[in-house]
């Protein structure tokens, strides 16, 4: 199995449960050396960035299983069932979080929603937390995430927050640019415009993706 990298005090134990927990659910699907390879990848990856070093094995198993779903997608060995909705920025502590969340909530099923940085934070920024936590949307639990080829790979639609952010692009993707502003710093007040901004944005792009179904 792969080993954490030098300088790296992971508690080895627990990642190679996670390896075995994680083999299991991918039989048929990933070599074991594949799923080694997600597990500790993940965990330096999150460890790099991650504020929340107390709970950092339960996020690399998230992180992992979201990663290693997203390459079965991709190679077409996992179905998907709903549109794959990615949203990036750099941080993915701000309005990617927000876009994700709005999305999976007014899509209530009918899509599926990643989000992910190419310079993650080390946490959500307390005011996106509070401003989506007014429209009873609870964040806490989540975290930034390094933007990964798989999800790319996975995803059908890509939205980048009007951050600068690049994605590599595939054929067969939508792929689109929102020109969101950073709430980083700014008040709860000054979210709440933001987060209108973005759902609206959101409701439009579910509505063209996923449709509700008109009552019969």
């Amino acid at each position: 199995m792969n080993q954490p990298p030098t300088g790296l005090l992971a508690p080895e134990a627990a990642l190679h449960r996670l390896a075995d927990q994680l083999a299991d659910r991918f039989t048929g699907v990933f070599a074991r050396e594949t799923v080694d390879r997600y597990v500790f990848e993940s965990y330096t990856a999150l460890a790099r960035t991650s504020r929340v070093q107390t709970h950092l094995t339960a996020l690399t198993g998230r992180f992992a299983t979201d990663r290693l779903t997203a390459l079965a997608q991709a190679k077409g060995v996992l179905a998907k069932p709903v549109p794959e909705v990615l949203f990036v920025c750099v941080q993915n502590a701000g309005r990617s979080q927000m876009a994700a969340a709005l999305l999976a909530h007014h899509g209530a099923g009918r899509v599926h929603v990643r989000s992910a940085g190419s310079q993650p934070g080390d946490q959500i920024d307390p005011a996106v937390l509070a401003a989506m936590a007014e429209l009873g949307l609870d964040l806490e639990a989540e975290f930034p995430k390094p933007l990964t080829d798989d999800v790319v790979r996975a995803a059908d639609v890509v939205v980048t927050m009007g951050c600068g952010d690049s994605c590599p692009v595939y054929p067969g993707k939508r792929y689109a640019d929102w020109a969101v502003r950073d709430p980083a710093g700014l008040s709860v007040g000054e979210v709440r415009s933001i987060r209108a901004d973005i759902d609206s944005r959101v409701q439009a792009l579910l509505a063209d993706l996923a449709p509700a179904p008109v009552p019969s």
